[in-house]
């Protein structure tokens, strides 16, 4: 008889969760509900340890670690020398606000931007401050009122950022009333193509709209400040951009003297096998928005930097908090650094990258994968239901149920309310690791086309953290 999934342990402190986080009041209804539609609970861990390119929860079960601390560890978990940095600085300088090491990093970031061309930098503590940032940097250069974003888009969870995503539009409840300057726009990935187009014909329209429809029906072409773009769709799927999109952005900055701001939080740091996820179409933004991989997974920091005129003199221009560019996160960042150049890191992400999509694309025949996806170790597989399926079920009741059978036999990606499971191998991982994990996603895709599934929409716990 197999193991009780979760086991024990874990189940306990899931269950400990009920009383303390958000939607503890109705997770019993719900799950009763769940229940008597024949659904039973999501299968999710609770981490006891991390090491490399794995992680083991609280009942001692080990799992590849494909979920990365939702990308946060590119060099693995734990890193021994990134770990002894962190030390070092922490017993040097404490905690204070001014210190070489914020001196070091930026002279190394400038050295690492596209075409060396963004000199300055601010640092800033998560990826949400720092996409703000961006923005109210774009807005006091420029003195214009107006942003674009797209509708597919994700820059994070402040109130700034809620307003400028498009993705889930349900985290911006109540705040029409913050969002007056942020025009949406429509994103072209292949599974928002109108029935009629191709996907050329598609990246044309969406061009179109942003360069005539924006400018005639919505702001003024002097008015607008620039377009916060993601080069790759991490939140919203890991959906890959093509150069023809890129490109086209690029140049409709130009024409309109708009800013092109490049949110690389998720796509930055040699997650797509380049150092920057710009990088793969042959243009530079005007500012860049960066973090998660940036301090190894060891000390938060994040930061954007831009061109000298934009930033070396505006008055206007005030971000940054408390823990920004703190010594811990710096010396993080810098060791960080430092092994990216020392072992090929980036060529390393590029090389597994290739193995995995190649693997991965052999998943297609499938009935039950609609596409498979990837950019380095940027991964993604969107599913959909089995055909002859009840009206009422849900693509991503599908995904969620390959992953969580990916999880029982010991691998962790990620899945929520998705039609897509993502993933976010360490850059460094070992090859045959990332072999096996993908051979256990292989295996379970298999099995829920053969057996279907009952996950449907059972909530999860409340945990205090998504991406179960």
């Amino acid at each position: 008889m197999k193991d009780r999934f979760p086991g024990p342990k874990t189940l306990a402190a899931l269950e400990r969760g009920i009383p303390f986080f958000k939607n503890g009041l109705r997770f019993g209804a719900e799950l009763k509900r769940a229940g008597q539609r024949g659904f039973r609970p999501v299968r999710q861990i609770v981490i006891d340890k991390a090491l490399g390119d794995f992680v083991w929860d609280l009942d001692g079960r080990r799992y590849i670690d494909f979920q990365n601390g939702w990308a946060t560890n590119p060099l693995g978990n734990c890193h021994p020398e990134i770990l002894e940095a962190v030390d070092v600085a922490n017993r040097r300088f404490g905690f204070h606000y001014d210190h070489p090491l914020r001196y070091d990093l930026a002279e190394m970031l400038a050295d690492i931007m596209p075409g060396k061309a963004l000199p300055r930098t601010n640092y800033e503590v998560s990826g949400t401050e720092a996409a703000e940032a961006a923005v109210h940097l774009a807005l006091t250069h420029t003195k214009r009122r107006y942003i674009i974003t797209f509708s597919s888009s994700y820059h994070g969870m402040g109130l700034a950022t809620k307003v400028l995503s498009g993705l889930d539009a349900g985290h911006g409840t109540y705040l029409e009333g913050w969002g007056g300057g942020v025009i949406k726009a429509p994103y072209p990935y292949s599974e928002r193509i109108p029935a009629g187009m191709s996907e050329d014909q598609y990246t044309d329209y969406c061009l179109w709209y942003l360069d005539n429809h924006i400018p005639s029906c919505i702001a003024a072409r002097d008015n607008i400040a620039g377009i916060l773009v993601e080069p790759g769709l991490a939140e919203g799927g890991n959906w890959i951009p093509s150069t023809r999109f890129l490109r086209g952005i690029r140049d409709i900055c130009n024409r309109n003297d708009w800013l092109m701001i490049s949110d690389e939080v998720l796509t930055g740091l040699g997650r797509t096998g380049r150092m920057w996820g710009i990088e793969h179409y042959g243009v530079e933004p005007d500012i860049l928005v960066y973090g998660k991989n940036l301090s190894g997974g060891i000390a938060p920091l994040c930061g954007i930097s831009a061109r000298d005129e934009i930033m070396g003199d505006n008055e206007d221009f005030a971000s940054g908090s408390t823990f920004a560019g703190m010594p811990a996160g710096c010396a993080a960042a810098i060791r960080t650094l430092q092994i990216f150049e020392r072992d090929g890191i980036v060529e390393q992400a590029s090389r597994l990258g290739d193995i995995a999509v190649e693997i991965m694309s052999k998943w297609e025949s499938s009935s039950i994968v609609r596409q498979s996806r990837g950019n380095g170790l940027l991964l993604g597989v969107s599913f959909c239901k089995p055909e002859g399926t009840n009206a009422d079920e849900k693509d991503w009741w599908t995904a969620r149920a390959v992953r969580s059978k990916m999880l029982e036999q010991g691998v962790w990606a990620i899945s929520d309310h998705e039609d897509t499971i993502r993933m976010y191998p360490a850059l460094n991982m070992a090859e045959s690791t990332l072999r096996e994990g993908l051979q256990v996603m292989e295996e379970a895709i298999a099995y829920v086309e053969k057996h279907g599934h009952d996950e449907g929409d059972a909530p999860a716990y409340p945990a205090g953290v998504s991406g179960f």
